[in-house]
């Protein structure tokens, strides 16, 4: 008997056929990494975020810190996808809660959780999935498109943020304290991995 693909009931092979993925960057340059693998590789961008956290810039009138974590979280999505860039992502903020100094200034503990940081972290994962989404529909391959995925990823983060910190800060002072300082930032991680990601994708092109 021949294998056949399953079809999804309802829809022709080209519809199915477009509305798959996209491979990710990191899928075309290592297609044969098993489930170990990709695990490794989830872990390995977990101590890449927690790197990024140590670039830590405190700012007198916000109890939150500029640091370069975010960028890790939103290229882990972007490289390895949504499922092992939001495992990623997660794993990063269970290291940090459960007392290892991963987070910004080497910090640690799950307060850190219900801080002013808070929603920060806790969508950190989402925010990952997102951009992994955005992968997998090509948004990786040009730089305003990379540039747009690496911002609606830094808006979930910021969203998650503000909504925590409203605990924290009166909301005359919220955008102010949550979400002017780190624009500046956002925008030159938005413009890096528009000049990086197609560059990579050309030169595997071109491998």
């Amino acid at each position: 008997m021949s294998w056949r693909p399953r079809r999804r009931p309802g829809y022709s092979p080209r519809v199915q056929a477009l509305a798959a993925p996209l491979p990710t960057l990191r899928d075309a340059a290592l297609p044969a990494s098993g489930v170990p693998g990709r695990a490794v590789e989830a872990l390995a961008f977990s101590a890449l975020i927690s790197l990024g956290a140590q670039l830590e810039l405190r700012l007198p009138f916000t109890p939150v810190p500029i640091t370069g974590q975010t960028f890790g979280v939103l290229l882990a999505g972007l490289l390895l996808g949504p499922r092992w860039g939001t495992l990623s992502a997660a794993l990063y903020v269970m290291e940090g809660a459960s007392g290892l100094p991963v987070f910004a200034g080497g910090a640690a503990g799950a307060a850190h959780l219900v801080g002013p940081s808070g929603g920060y972290l806790a969508a950190f994962a989402p925010a990952a999935w997102l951009t992994g989404r955005l992968a997998g529909r090509g948004w990786d391959r040009s730089a305003p498109a990379a540039a747009a995925a690496l911002l609606c990823g830094s808006a979930v983060i910021l969203a998650g943020g503000l909504l925590n910190l409203a605990r924290f800060v009166p909301l005359s002072q919220l955008l102010a304290a949550g979400l002017w300082p780190f624009l500046p930032g956002d925008a030159v991680k938005a413009a890096l991995g528009a000049a990086v990601l197609p560059w990579a994708w050309r030169r595997l092109g071109r491998r």
